[in-house]
């Protein structure tokens, strides 16, 4: 409370929770965000609040777009079925006129009338195909449109579990991706292995270069993860400066072999800065890695990992550290 009064922001319910979760510390993204605008000496004005609010706390865009889409999408619908309805109505009336054709025809008395009824009759059938074909024009239009409203609901969908900043998976997407794999490890028999990974030394990093460079420093990193993982791999931001990637059929060796490259990638790339040909020197990762047990809660899968990667950061940073690790030092003497 006394943080918001001092930066004139307004005591509400909604903003409360916004300051609350930036003191807590639980939610990285939040914090760096309201450092930036204190950097930048904005006024948490009303606009600027309740923006926070939105961006971090409410899905209230993607509601919207989502309940326009679907009502565009039963738009769509309605006018396909009031056009097979009007083209239904036409080939029951077309019906009608065949049998009244066929009599006509039938009892022609002579070439006039046998005339009269054949012509009747192309004249109708060119209705038809005039009914018809607005039917097709119109079902084209239709589909073209669900088509793209598809599309757009792929692109939210896509949206909804991307990190905005690296273009990767975000902590939704990393938690559903983690119940599939597991699930499917275990029905083929297979292994399964997760890698935690975070950067070294970034609060001081931000403090020295600002969060704009910071920000560059995070989509290098998840640029670096991608092109160090092959194509079943599920790299992901986990919050803030954190990652992790997903390693289906791949056992412990396997994902210390792929940490040990992502680690010397990145930790050979020299940072400068393209603006003022600046040398920021390097930046460098810990890394933990743990293998699935099947049958076992999630939530202890990424524990060991987690904790292997806190022992990486003990052991001098810049280095993996597995979960075979966390068990020899637990079964040694003392």
């Amino acid at each position: 409370m006394e943080l918001m009064v001092h930066n004139g922001v307004p005591t509400t319910p909604n903003n409360f929770l916004v300051w609350y979760t930036h003191v807590s510390g639980r939610e990285p993204d939040l914090t760096r965000m309201i450092a930036i605008l204190k950097d930048n000496k904005q006024e948490f004005s009303e606009a600027v609040c309740s923006d926070l609010y939105v961006k971090f706390f409410t899905t209230e865009i993607e509601d919207l777009t989502l309940q326009e889409t679907t009502a565009r999408i039963e738009g769509e619908l309605q006018r396909i079925l009031g056009y097979v309805g009007d083209a239904g109505l036409g080939a029951a009336d077309y019906g009608k006129t065949l049998e009244s054709a066929e009599d006509d025809i039938l009892g022609a008395k002579d070439v006039d009338g046998l005339k009269y009824a054949v012509t009747k009759l192309l004249a109708d059938t060119r209705k038809m195909e005039e009914i018809n074909e607005a039917l097709e024009s119109q079902l084209a239009t239709s589909t073209d449109e669900i088509g793209q409203l598809r599309d757009d609901l792929e692109d939210m969908r896509r949206e909804a579990l991307t990190d905005a900043l690296t273009g990767i998976a975000n902590r939704k997407l990393f938690d559903m991706e983690l119940r599939r794999q597991a699930r499917d490890a275990m029905e083929a028999g297979e292994g399964l292995s997760l890698l935690m990974l975070d950067i070294d030394h970034f609060k001081k990093f931000n403090d020295t270069y600002g969060h704009q460079t910071g920000d560059e420093v995070l989509k290098l990193m998840a640029v670096t993860m991608t092109k160090a993982v092959k194509g079943v791999d599920i790299p992901a931001r986990y919050g803030g400066e954190e990652f992790a990637v997903i390693l289906p059929a791949t056992d412990l060796s396997g994902a210390i072999h792929v940490a040990e490259n992502i680690r010397e990638r990145i930790s050979t790339k020299k940072l400068v800065n393209r603006a003022t040909n600046q040398d920021l020197g390097r930046i460098t990762v810990s890394i933990g890695a743990s293998s699935f047990n099947f049958g076992e809660p999630l939530s202890d899968f990424i524990k060991r990992a987690d904790q292997a990667l806190y022992k990486a950061k003990g052991n001098g940073r810049n280095c993996v550290v597995s979960q075979e690790t966390l068990v020899s030092e637990a079964l040694s003497f003392d």
